[in-house]
């Protein structure tokens, strides 16, 4: 758990960076009174610059005078990237060879260097935070307390909207946005239900709390490309499994249809992984009452979400 004093220090530091995202009513015909939390609305499309900014602007001048660098599926590189033109630092971006191509492009208009490798490498520079051959401060997308101490900034914000939510769903990539999520809800408003959601051609997290431990799942890459991976990272998961009331999956159809929705209803357009939350939620994973769906991230190809749109 992250502790409250650093979530609320954070929330100060980042102050000038992060946007303070609305929380706004979904009209459907669900059950639940549905929440959307539009982290679509940063200045990089995704809450990633929350995490980031927390993390680099804790450093000392010393580890950043090398760059910064990170290994990322598109988001947090284009958060590092934005924060070292920022600095006038360099950025080196480790990608996974599936990464979308509106994702690097955004790194590379920042001036980012973006270095695709194999899954495995790039889940190893994830696992030991570094990159062969590559010096540089590494800010981890995921278990760095700093960052988690960002995107638990958000759970400060959902609390000062909607003060008593009877469920808040969040998209699981590795675990560090539910971790900081979790960690200010748990002390503010500790009734509060958190869930987790990953997509189902990866749902490690899932596993990993039916068998106790971390397992290995089958893994097929897709456009919902900012969550879902093969295993849980074990540090992850000995925070998440103490923070969260459960996990579910949602299938690729379903979260079709809930980026569908958000933009037929909201006009508010979602990647994959932004759409995770909504799809469990509409199929009544969260129960019923007040229900929070952290929309995490808007960077989709538009030829991904051209025939998600027109339902083809």
């Amino acid at each position: 758990m992250i502790a409250i004093e650093e979530i609320e220090a954070a929330r100060e530091r980042i102050a000038d960076v992060a946007v303070r995202t609305p929380l706004v009513r979904l009209e459907s015909d669900a059950d639940a009174e549905i929440w959307l939390k539009l982290e679509t609305l940063q200045p990089i499309a995704s809450f990633k610059i929350r995490g980031a900014a927390n993390a680099v602007r804790r450093a000392s001048g010393e580890q950043l005078h090398a760059g910064l660098v990170t290994a990322s599926a598109g988001n947090m590189g284009r958060a590092v990237a934005w924060l070292a033109r920022e600095l006038g630092l360099t950025a080196t971006i480790v990608v996974p060879e599936h990464a979308p191509r509106t994702k690097i492009d955004a790194i590379e208009r920042l001036g980012g260097q973006v270095v695709r490798v194999p899954y495995a490498d790039w889940w190893r520079a994830i696992e030991t935070s570094r990159v062969d051959g590559v010096e540089g401060f590494f800010v981890h997308p995921v278990s760095d307390p700093d960052v988690m101490a960002g995107n638990g900034t958000i759970g400060l914000e959902i609390l000062e909207d909607l003060p008593e939510p009877d469920a808040v769903l969040v998209p699981y990539g590795g675990g560090g946005l539910v971790t900081g999520i979790a960690s200010a809800l748990r002390a503010r408003r500790p009734g509060t239900r958190i869930y987790a959601v990953e997509p189902a051609t990866g749902a490690a997290l899932n596993a990993a709390l039916a068998a106790g431990e971390p397992t290995e799942v089958d893994y097929e890459p897709s456009w919902v490309d900012g969550s879902g991976s093969r295993r849980v990272l074990p540090e992850m998961f000995a925070r998440v499994r103490e923070l969260v009331d459960g996990a579910f999956t949602a299938s690729l159809e379903e979260t079709a249809a809930a980026v569908r929705l958000l933009a037929d209803r909201t006009r508010v357009v979602a990647e994959g992984a932004g759409g995770l939350a909504l799809a469990a939620a509409l199929a009544g994973k969260g129960g019923s009452g007040r229900v929070v769906c952290v929309v995490s991230g808007g960077n989709i190809d538009l030829s991904t979400l051209a025939p998600i749109l027109l339902n083809e």
